[in-house]
């Protein structure tokens, strides 16, 4: 079965063909580490880990590539203002490289308890000076680049097609149409090397034939990607946000230095909004996912919560509906639970969530799907081999649901009440069933003569 996707370059579903077969070349944008990740900024790298599981479950080996910018992103997409990074470190009174190696490992924990699968290669900014100074080398050497007063700059209208992921026209590359021109060029131009205002007075600086400076940040993920995927690869991901300017001149200066198509595939995920406002930080309605947890969620059902919406649509957060994906993902646990150990998989369920995540990732079919199969007469093994199947993907964790064991205790009661309620003795029923769940399980009647007994899901 052939996944097809959007590409966000023409507009259009494709089918996935790798430029070496059974190989993926995989380049996600990561994160900036000068604070915590926000949930709108972890959506997308689910989105990614869905991506990254449907091509594995296909059989393809995927290389994975995400980079840390830890230098070099300012706080303006107009090469102004200060560092993010630097900015930081003066903030919380600590050195640029503590503040970048901190929050680093703050994301990393969270991809884990997200049950996102950690890229095979993730790369530093500062790891690469030496290869971003090259290859601002090369840009010079072939007439792309000028100096300003305060870097060194790429020009624009050297590229015929400049702008062609967001399909920029004349119009919209008129002089002040993005930012003020100042000394450039033109006002699409972007820095690939700024120098240093004060040489001395950042922690992060390097020596170059420009002068005293540090990379533009649309320079760090060219390089980082050729490095480790070729100067011609097959996906690169992000969110929506980075296509008009970041993604955009990323591939205007690599295919300027190399004179090939950058990527074949490109997929954007949309924003995260909060009362139908984007959340980030410079709006400062963000949350993380640890004032989740401290609100009694489990970052899975958020997890849950992101797969329940497509991809390419926005998702409105609230907390209700995420209390909502928590009760449901629950439920699920407990049909896990229930199911016992797996058997012989349900294969037209497991065809079907094919057929849907296969289709440019359409997760909320496959959530449907689940439900259908967990409701389904099939045996109860069969039933858990697929949930645990669909897990593939998913990465809900149901592999790791156990049943429950059940102590003698809790059976005698579950017993008793039994006697009870055959009696219609409801008060004895009822005054049983509160004494079960003090023990940390529950009894549902589903039917005349029949129970479903679960533990308690522990906060």
């Amino acid at each position: 079965m052939t996944v097809v996707l959007y590409n966000s370059l023409t507009r259009k579903k494709e089918p996935f063909v790798p430029i070496k077969k059974d190989h993926a070349g995989l380049y996600t944008c990561g994160p900036t580490v000068y604070h915590y990740a926000h949930i709108g900024n972890l959506r997308s790298y689910i989105f990614e880990d869905v991506l990254k599981r449907v091509l594995t479950l296909d059989g393809y080996t995927v290389k994975h590539v995400m980079n840390i910018t830890d230098v070099g992103h300012l706080t303006s997409d107009a090469d102004e203002g200060e560092d993010k990074v630097e900015r930081e470190a003066k903030k919380e009174g600590k050195t640029a490289y503590g503040v970048a190696d901190f929050y680093t490992r703050a994301f990393l924990n969270d991809l884990q308890r997200l049950n996102i699968i950690k890229p095979d290669v993730m790369p530093k900014a500062t790891a690469t000076i030496a290869e971003q100074i090259d290859f601002v080398k090369k840009l010079e050497k072939k007439g792309y680049t000028y100096e300003t007063s305060d870097g060194v700059y790429f020009d624009t209208s050297k590229v015929h097609d400049y702008g062609k992921l967001v399909r920029l026209d004349a119009q919209q590359l008129r002089p002040g149409s993005r930012i003020a021109l100042g000394e450039k060029k033109n006002p699409t131009d972007f820095a690939v090397w700024k120098f240093s205002k004060h040489p001395g007075e950042r922690a992060m600086e390097w020596e170059s034939p420009w002068g005293v400076g540090f990379p533009g940040w649309h320079l760090e993920c060219s390089v980082m990607s050729m490095i480790h995927l070729g100067e011609t690869f097959d996906l690169h991901c992000g969110g929506i946000d980075h296509m008009p300017v970041h993604h955009t001149n990323e591939i205007a200066q690599s295919e300027a230095v190399t004179g090939k198509p950058f990527v074949n595939y490109w997929l954007h995920g949309e924003f995260l909004v909060i009362d139908e406002k984007r959340m980030g930080k410079s709006e400062g309605n963000f949350v993380t996912l640890g004032e989740l947890e401290k609100r009694g969620f489990s970052p899975l059902a958020y997890r849950y919560m992101v797969l329940g919406a497509h991809y390419r649509t926005k998702l409105n957060f609230t907390f209700e509906a995420l209390a909502g994906a928590q009760h449901a993902l629950d439920k699920l646990y407990r049909y896990a639970q229930d199911f016992g150990k797996p058997s012989i998989g349900c294969a037209e369920y497991e065809e079907k969530f094919l057929e849907a995540v296969h289709n440019d990732l359409d997760t909320p079919k496959g959530l449907a799907l689940l439900w259908d199969l967990v409701k389904s007469d099939y045996p109860a093994g069969a039933k858990k081999a697929s949930m645990v199947y669909i897990d593939k993907v998913l990465g809900l964790g149901f592999a790791e649901v156990e049943p429950p064991v059940v102590p003698k205790e809790v059976s005698k009661l579950v017993a008793q009440r039994e006697n009870a309620r055959k009696k219609k003795d409801w008060a004895a029923s009822d005054a049983l069933r509160k004494e079960i769940a003090q023990l940390g399980f529950t009894v549902e009647d589903i039917r005349e003569g029949a129970i479903e007994m679960h533990k308690l899901r522990e906060m």
